[in-house]
């Protein structure tokens, strides 16, 4: 082999290792991130909605300026825990989406989910939603996307049973993004005043849910009851789909 060929294959093998470096170096960042994540729930759960980067960096268990080194300000660090709570939400709810079963039951086993998880992060869904942690306009709202996500995911779900009863499939992104909009308004109100069981609850927002989607299918003649299984469609799974048309 000549000496250039030599001094090529060693640049070569000496930008691999670079590449690998970085690499690396990239995958803990983001491993050290996520922890600071965790420690950032932990320390809402402890303080409360009103947790400062004091108290996050005390649970972490380093200064505030290690922070700032993961996090550019507040606000990342903001986004960071809303995207993690978004993150659990999808986990709960995905699996539940299976749609071989009766209306009744699909609509309240996620309900009961959804409430089930603010219920147990009740200071994690204040501070995501009240904002009070953010130093900044942030480019990325984590609610916003939770509901976009979610009420995309429904339309195209329910967009498949309308097509599959023969019916219009049109107003689906109005009723899915209305329904998760109910249901938020609901838990914000009942996590506030906890007046009635999360069972009840679940009792009252699965009747009007189902009442919307009767009278639908009844302004098209079809009734369907709400606890028999829907065979209509193979097993099917939630899909995020956070930009997709519905139609």
């Amino acid at each position: 082999m000549s000496h250039s060929a030599r001094h090529v294959k060693a640049v070569r093998n000496d930008e691999h290792k670079g590449d690998a470096r970085k690499e690396r170096w990239r995958e803990h960042r983001l491993a050290r991130r996520a922890e600071l994540v965790q420690a950032a729930v932990r320390a809402i759960g402890e303080h409360g909605a009103e947790v400062g980067m004091d108290d996050i960096a005390a649970e972490a268990g380093v200064s505030k300026p290690v922070l700032y080194r993961h996090f550019s300000d507040k606000s990342d660090l903001y986004v960071a825990v809303g995207e993690w709570g978004t993150d659990l939400l999808m986990q709960r709810l995905r699996p539940l989406f299976k749609v071989n079963d009766s209306a009744n039951e699909l609509i309240r086993r996620l309900l009961d989910a959804y409430l089930g998880l603010i219920e147990e992060y009740p200071d994690l869904y204040r501070f995501v939603v009240q904002r009070n942690f953010t130093d900044r306009p942030v480019a990325t709202d984590p609610v916003s996307n939770e509901k976009t996500v979610i009420a995309n995911s429904l339309a195209r779900l329910l967009g498949r049973y309308m097509r599959a009863l023969g019916l219009d499939s049109g107003g689906v992104e109005v009723w899915s993004h209305g329904l998760v909009g109910l249901v938020q308004a609901s838990g914000d109100w009942w996590l506030d005043r906890q007046t009635m069981s999360r069972e009840d609850l679940t009792t009252y927002l699965a009747q009007v849910i189902w009442s919307g989607i009767d009278g639908v299918l009844r302004s098209a003649g079809l009734v369907l009851d709400p606890d028999e299984n829907l065979d209509l469609l193979d097993e099917t799974y939630l899909e995020v789909v956070p930009n997709e048309e519905h139609g």
